[in-house]
C-alpha cells in the first residue's frame, strides 16, 4: 500500500474510471442547480440526479467525478460532531463511478475490488477489507446476487456481511429511483479501536472498521399506492435500465492509505491546521519556538502569505504536526475553511436565511474557536488562502475567487465581534430576570454566544439554567429547517416529457424551422393523442426555432403554421424545458391539432431581436463592471426580457453615480465600435475555461462541451446558451435605469437598450421641455437651473415647516400649567394626562420632560394623533418615583388600549397604536392602570 498525497489519491481514482471507459466529469457547484430540494450539493450523484429521474440524457453513459459536498444543513448536519471525531467534516470530497443504464453489479464490484486491491492502483491489503451487502425484506429478497459477485473476485465468505434497510438499502427520496446497496470496509487497527487495545469484531466498533465506499445498485422504481385520494403504501418496480451510483470519501480513503486513524492528520488538513496555528498563537509540543506575533515567527520567517504555511508544516517535527492536529479547536478551523471558501466561492454569501444562514453558523463556529485559543482578530480570512494553496491544483476556480472570498470572510469577522458584544449585553439582561431555554437558544444562534459560557455566566449569577429548554428550542429549530429543504421531495419527470428524444434547437441560425413533427401534446399534465382548437396545451417538436427558459433569458413566442405557411395553427406564449434538452411550447389551438402532425415554427423577431439587445447588454455590462469595480465581481444572477434586463453581480457597497456612468460609458463605447460578436461551438470546458478564459458561473450547470460567447475581441468572453446580436451595434444605445442592493455582498444594476432606451429618451426630453418652461436655462444648463429653483422651493418648505412646528411647540407649551392644575392623585402620586396631537416624538419628550419639572414629583402619559392614522403615547416617571412604577410598565398597558405596544427606560418610554379613536379613553383610563400597577 503506497503512501499517496491527497490530491494523487484524487487523480488515481479518476484516471482508474478513465481507464474503464468514464467521461471524467468536473464536480458541480455546491449550490444544486435548479434543485430547491437540497440545501447544498452532498453527494456525487446529485448532479447525476434528472439523469437518474429521466429528466435529463447525457451523450455518456459512464461519469466518473471527484465531487465538492457540504454537510451542515437539513437531513444531513455533521456540524456539531466536526472537530471532536475523525471523520466528520461541513466539506468534504465524494470520489464517484456512475453507470447509466449500462452496466451494472458485476463490473461495479469488479472494478471498486481492483481500484482498491490492485498493487497497480490502491494496493489495500485484502485481509483487511469486509463487506456488506443487503439482507433483504419482504418485498424485496436478500442481495445474493452482490455476494455471488463480491466471492467471484476473491473475497471470503465470512468477510461478507448482512445489513436492513437502514444501511444498506438506498432510495433518493419517498419515490424514484432505489435499490440495495454494498458497501467496504477497512480494519484500521487496534489502534484506532473505540476502546484503545479492545479486540472487538466487525460491526461492533464503529470506531475501528471504517466505510470507504458505499456502492448503490439502483434497480427499483418506487411509486406511491394511492387510494381514495391518500397514500396508503408503496411498490416496488423494476427499472428497465438498472444503474449505479457509488461514493469514496477522499478524506477517509486518505486517511487509509497514508496510515493515519484521523482524517485530520492526512496532508489534505495538516498544513490548513498548520496556518490556523499559526493564525492564533497554538503550537505543537516540539514547536515552542513559533510565536504568534505579526504574522512572523522569531526566526524571521514571513507567514502573511498562506501557502508558507506548507513550509512551515515541512519545518516543524511530526510529533509537533501530530500534536496540532489533536486540538479540536483547530481542526474546526481548518475543516469551517475549507467549507467557508468552496460556499463563497459558489455563490454563497453569509445572511439570516437559507444557505446563507448555515454558511454564516460554520464560519461563526470556527471564529470562535478562534477565540476560544485566543486570538480576537480577524483571522479566518487569511485561512482562505491556505484553502487556494492547498486546493487551486483541483479546483483553480479558487486563484481567481480568493480575493473576493477573504474579503467576504473579513466583513462577516467584524460584523460578528459587533454582535458579540450585543449578544454579551444581551446575556447581562437576561440574566437579571427569567432566563428560560428558549431565551438562551436565541442568544446561542443569534449571537454566538456559546452553551457552556452561558451556563457558567447564569451559574455565577445564581440563576439556574433551562437545559430542557434550550433543547427543546434548538429541537424545534432543526425541525423548522428539516420542513424547509427536503432533500427526497424531488419526482421523477413526468412520464409525458421524459421518454422524449432532445428537441433539435435551430433557433441560433434561423426564426423558422420547416417540417416540424409533433412529438406529444400534453393537456393538463397528461400526454393525449389530439387536441382541439381553444386547447391549452404544450407541443413538443422533434426540432424547434424557439429558445426555451433558461440561463435568465426568457422564452420566444411565436406561432405555429401549416406546413404550406397560409394557415395559424397555434399561437405560442412561450418555451420551457420541463426536462434538460427537451422543449415544450405553451401553445392556444386555432386548429386541430395530433401527434404526428408536422408544422412550421415561426418565432415573434421583432420580440426576439429586443432579447438579444438585452442579452448581449448584460455580457458587456459584466465586462465593464470588472474593469470599474474589480476582478471580485462575478455575475449572481439575471433576467433578461424583451422590454428589461436586470443584472446581479457580488460587490460589498453602494456603486457611486461616478462609477454608474463610467460603467454606461463603457458599455456604450463597445456599442459604438459595432464589433463582432463571436460564438464557438461545442468547446470542451477545460478548453474554454483555460484557454479562453471565458467567464463560468460555478452556480449553473455545464456539460462537457460548451458554447462560448465573445464580445469586441475579448472585451467579454463568457460560457453561453443565449441568443446574441451578431454586433454590438445592433444594440442601440444602453441606458442603465437604476442600481440596488439584493441582498449582503450582492448589488443589482436594471438597465435598457434599443427602442426601450428610444422611448426613455423621448419621455427625458417632453420632461426637459417641460422644465424648460418651468426654470429657463442660464448659461445653457437646464439641469442646474432647474435644481436651483427646486432647491430654492426646498429651502421655503423647511422654513414653513420649522415655523409651524414652533407654532404647535408654543401652542402645547403654553397649556402646560393647565395640565399641571388638573392633575389627578393615585395612591399618593400625582398623574398629569395631556393629548397633543401632530407633534412629532421629539417635542413630545421635550413636553414630557417640561411636565416634570413644573410638577416636582410625578407621572406624566401624552398621547398625539399622528399622520397616516397612527398614534404615539410617551410616557415620563420624576427620578424619585421610578422605583415604585416604572415608566416602560405604564406606556405598554396605555398603548394596548390604541391598538399598539411599546416600551423603554423606567424613567421615560414611548410606545405606537393604530387607532385614533381610543385616544381620549386611553387617557381617561391612565388613574385605573396606574392603580393596578402600583398594586
Amino acid at each position: 500500500m503506497q503512501d499517496r498525497t491527497g490530491n494523487e489519491i484524487r487523480e488515481l481514482f479518476l484516471r482508474f474510471f478513465e481507464s474503464k471507459g468514464h467521461r471524467r466529469v468536473h464536480s458541480s457547484s455546491l449550490v444544486p442547480h435548479n434543485d430547491p430540494t437540497l440545501l447544498f450539493t452532498n453527494a456525487g450523484m446529485n448532479q447525476f440526479k434528472d439523469v437518474f429521474l429521466g429528466a435529463e440524457k447525457r451523450d455518456y453513459n459512464r461519469a466518473t467525478t471527484s465531487q465538492k459536498c457540504v454537510r451542515a444543513g437539513g437531513k444531513h448536519n455533521d456540524l456539531e460532531n466536526v472537530g471532536f471525531t475523525r471523520r466528520h467534516h461541513t466539506f468534504f470530497e465524494m470520489l464517484g463511478n456512475f453507470s447509466f443504464g449500462d452496466y451494472f453489479k458485476r463490473d461495479a464490484i469488479a472494478y471498486a475490488w481492483e481500484l482498491v486491491t490492485s498493487e497497480e492502483w490502491m494496493g489495500i491489503p485484502k485481509d483487511r477489507l469486509y463487506v456488506t451487502i443487503f439482507e433483504g425484506t419482504a418485498d424485496v429478497p436478500r442481495d445474493d446476487e452482490a455476494e455471488g459477485y463480491w466471492m467471484e473476485v476473491g473475497v471470503p465468505k465470512e468477510r461478507i456481511f448482512q445489513y436492513g434497510v437502514k444501511d444498506n438499502f438506498w432510495q433518493m427520496g419517498e419515490t424514484g429511483p432505489c435499490g440495495p446497496c454494498s458497501e467496504i470496509f477497512y480494519d484500521m487497527g487496534l489502534e484506532a479501536a473505540e476502546t484503545p487495545g479492545v479486540d472487538k469484531p466487525f460491526g461492533q466498533d464503529d470506531a475501528r472498521y471504517v466505510e470507504i465506499w458505499n456502492l448503490v445498485f439502483m434497480q427499483f422504481d418506487r411509486s406511491a399506492i394511492v387510494e381514495g385520494g391518500k397514500t396508503t403504501g408503496y411498490k416496488l418496480t423494476p427499472l428497465p435500465k438498472p444503474s449505479i451510483d457509488t461514493g469514496m470519501g477522499l478524506e477517509r480513503v486518505a486517511a487509509v492509505l497514508q496510515n493515519k486513524i484521523s482524517n485530520f492528520e492526512t496532508d489534505l488538513f495538516t498544513p490548513l491546521i498548520v496556518r490556523a496555528a499559526e493564525l492564533t498563537g497554538v503550537h505543537g509540543s516540539s514547536a515552542s519556538e513559533t510565536k504568534h506575533q505579526d504574522n512572523h515567527d522569531v526566526s524571521g520567517h514571513d507567514f502573511s502569505r498562506a501557502d508558507q504555511a506548507n513550509k512551515l508544516s515541512g519545518a516543524l517535527a511530526p510529533e509537533a504536526i501530530h500534536a496540532l492536529t489533536q486540538n479540536a479547536s483547530l481542526r474546526i478551523i481548518a475543516d469551517h475553511a475549507r467549507a467557508a471558501t468552496f460556499l463563497i466561492n459558489d455563490g454563497v454569501l453569509p445572511s439570516n436565511e437559507g444557505r446563507g444562514y448555515v454558511l454564516r453558523k460554520i464560519m461563526r463556529r470556527a471564529i470562535r474557536h478562534g477565540r476560544l485559543l485566543g486570538q480576537e482578530k480577524p483571522f479566518l480570512n487569511q485561512m482562505i488562502y491556505a484553502v487556494r494553496d492547498l486546493m487551486a491544483g483541483a479546483y483553480p476556480e479558487l486563484n481567481d475567487s480568493a480575493d473576493r472570498v477573504s474579503k467576504v470572510v473579513e466583513a462577516e469577522e467584524k460584523q460578528f465581534d459587533r454582535v458579540l458584544k450585543i449578544g454579551l449585553t444581551r446575556l447581562d439582561e437576561e440574566l437579571k430576570g427569567d432566563f428560560a431555554g428558549d431565551k438562551a437558544f436565541h442568544l446561542y444562534e443569534t449571537f454566538g454566544l456559546p452553551l457552556d459560557f452561558m451556563v457558567d455566566a447564569a451559574r455565577d449569577a445564581g440563576v439556574k439554567f433551562d437545559d430542557e429548554g434550550f433543547e427543546r428550542a434548538r429541537a424545534e429549530e432543526q425541525a423548522r429547517a428539516r420542513a424547509s429543504w427536503k432533500g427526497g421531495a424531488q419526482k421523477s419527470a413526468s412520464p409525458a416529457f421524459r421518454d422524449l428524444p432532445k428537441t433539435a434547437f435551430e433557433g441560433y441560425r434561423s426564426l423558422n424551422s420547416t417540417d416540424c413533427e409533433v412529438l406529444a401534446i400534453v393537456k393538463d399534465g397528461v400526454g393525449v393523442p389530439a387536441a382541439a382548437p381553444g386547447d391549452q396545451v404544450d407541443i413538443v417538436l422533434d426540432h424547434t426555432s424557439f429558445y426555451g427558459d433558461s440561463g435568465g433569458q426568457i422564452g420566444d413566442s411565436g406561432w405555429f403554421t401549416s406546413v404550406d405557411g397560409n394557415t395559424t395553427v397555434a399561437e405560442i406564449s412561450g418555451c420551457v424545458l420541463p426536462v434538460q434538452g427537451v422543449r415544450a411550447h405553451k401553445a392556444v389551438l386555432k386548429q386541430p391539432l395530433a401527434v404526428g402532425d408536422h408544422v412550421y415554427t415561426v418565432v415573434n423577431g421583432e420580440r426576439r431581436d429586443a432579447i438579444r439587445r438585452n442579452h448581449t447588454g448584460t455580457h458587456l455590462i459584466h465586462a465593464a463592471l470588472r474593469q470599474i469595480l474589480g476582478p471580485h465581481v462575478k455575475q449572481a444572477g439575471s433576467a433578461v426580457h424583451p422590454d428589461r434586463l436586470r443584472f446581479d453581480f457580488s460587490h460589498f457597497a453602494q456603486v457611486a453615480d461616478e462609477e454608474l456612468a463610467e460603467i454606461e460609458n463603457i458599455v456604450n463605447r463597445e456599442v459604438l465600435s459595432n464589433a463582432k460578436v463571436e460564438t464557438l461551438e461545442d468547446v470542451p470546458i477545460d478548453v474554454a475555461v483555460n484557454e479562453y478564459h471565458a467567464m463560468a458561473l460555478f452556480g449553473e450547470k455545464y456539460g462537457d462541451k460548451v458554447r462560448v460567447v465573445k464580445l469586441s475581441d475579448g472585451f467579454s468572453t463568457e460560457l453561453c446558451g443565449g441568443t446574441h446580436t451578431a454586433a454590438t451595434g445592433e444594440i442601440g444605445l444602453l441606458k442603465l435605469t437604476g442600481e440596488t442592493a439584493v441582498s449582503s455582498g450582492v448589488r443589482r444594476v436594471e438597465a435598457i437598450s434599443g427602442f426601450g432606451s428610444l422611448d426613455t429618451f423621448r419621455r427625458d426630453f417632453e420632461v426637459a421641455q417641460l422644465a424648460a418652461q418651468v426654470a429657463p436655462a442660464q448659461d445653457g444648463n437646464l439641469s442646474e437651473s432647474l435644481r436651483a429653483r427646486l432647491n430654492s422651493q426646498e429651502d421655503e418648505l423647511k422654513r414653513l415647516r420649522r415655523e409651524l412646528d414652533e407654532m404647535r411647540m408654543k401652542s402645547a407649551a403654553g397649556g402646560l400649567d393647565s395640565v399641571v392644575s388638573q392633575a389627578v392623585e393615585v395612591k399618593g402620586l400625582k398623574l398629569l394626562r395631556h393629548r397633543a396631537d401632530n407633534l412629532d416624538r421629539g417635542q413630545l419628550r421635550t413636553l414630557v420632560d417640561n411636565l416634570k419639572q413644573k410638577a416636582s414629583e410625578a407621572v406624566v402619559v401624552l398621547a398625539s394623533a399622528q399622520p397616516e392614522g397612527k398614534v404615539a403615547i410617551i410616557a415620563g416617571v420624576t427620578p424619585g418615583l421610578t422605583k415604585r412604577i416604572q415608566a416602560g410598565k405604564i406606556v405598554g398597558a396605555v398603548a394596548k388600549l390604541v391598538g399598539g405596544s411599546g416600551g423603554g427606560r423606567p424613567d421615560m418610554a414611548e410606545a405606537g397604536g393604530k387607532d385614533q379613536a381610543q385616544i381620549d379613553a386611553a387617557l381617561a383610563a391612565t388613574p385605573g392602570i396606574l392603580a393596578d400597577l402600583l398594586g
